[in-house]
Parts: C-alpha cells; sequence; structure tokens
C-alpha cells in the first residue's frame, strides 16, 4: 500500500490486504464489535498519548467496518463533511438575517440555528 494514499484509503487497503490472507471479521458483527472495544480503550485512556493511538485505533475499526459492509468510507467522510459546510453556511445565513453573531452566541442558542439549517436539508 503506498505510503502517499491518504490514511483513510490506506487504512482501507491494508484491510483488503489483509482479507486476502483470511485476516478478516466472519462478519460485520464481529467487526462493530471491535468498534465497541476500541471506544472503550479510547474512554478509558487518560494519556493523551495513548488516547491519540486508541483513536487511531477506533478509527481503523470503523474504517474496517464499513469495508465490511461495502461502504466507502473516504467518500462517506466527504459528504459528511459537505452537510455540515452546508448547514453551518445555513447557520450563518439564518444569524446574519436576525442580526445575530454566532461569536457572541451561547452553544445552546447556536444548537438551535443548527437545527433549524437541518430542515434545509
Amino acid at each position: 500500500v503506498p505510503k502517499s494514499f491518504p490514511p483513510i484509503i490506506k487504512a482501507y487497503r491494508i484491510q483488503e490486504k489483509v482479507k486476502g490472507i483470511g485476516f478478516e471479521f466472519t462478519s460485520a458483527e464481529d467487526a462493530w464489535k471491535k468498534v465497541d472495544e476500541e471506544l472503550a480503550e479510547f474512554h478509558a485512556e487518560t494519556d493523551l498519548e495513548k488516547k491519540e493511538q486508541e483513536l487511531g485505533d477506533v478509527l481503523f475499526s470503523v474504517i474496517n467496518y464499513a469495508r465490511i459492509l461495502g461502504m466507502n468510507p473516504d467518500s462517506a467522510l466527504e459528504k459528511t463533511n459537505a452537510k455540515f459546510i452546508s448547514r453551518f453556511q445555513k447557520m450563518e445565513k439564518l444569524a446574519l438575517e436576525r442580526n445575530l453573531s454566532l461569536s457572541e452566541m451561547s452553544l445552546k442558542e447556536m444548537d438551535l440555528l443548527w437545527e433549524e439549517a437541518k430542515k434545509w436539508d
């Protein structure tokens, strides 16, 4: 797997390769159990450096789960990025229309705008 690949693509390709020799979960359910296990380890870790390693394990496991389901995690993330940007821009528009400044609003107030922006999807 080329080292130049983006991390999500690299993880996906690594997992495809090891599947070829039989290193694969027997079901999507088993793969999700690994996600749960890695999440628990992430939450339990207190050392920031080790916690970052655990986060990598969580992401790797989620990518593997997606691969087993036949989903492309890279395109799924890109779609979510676009959706987030669109919603946030709608929030900004709503705030501007109401003479509000997002930077002066509480998280609760911004969340109300977020929920309103979601209705435009």
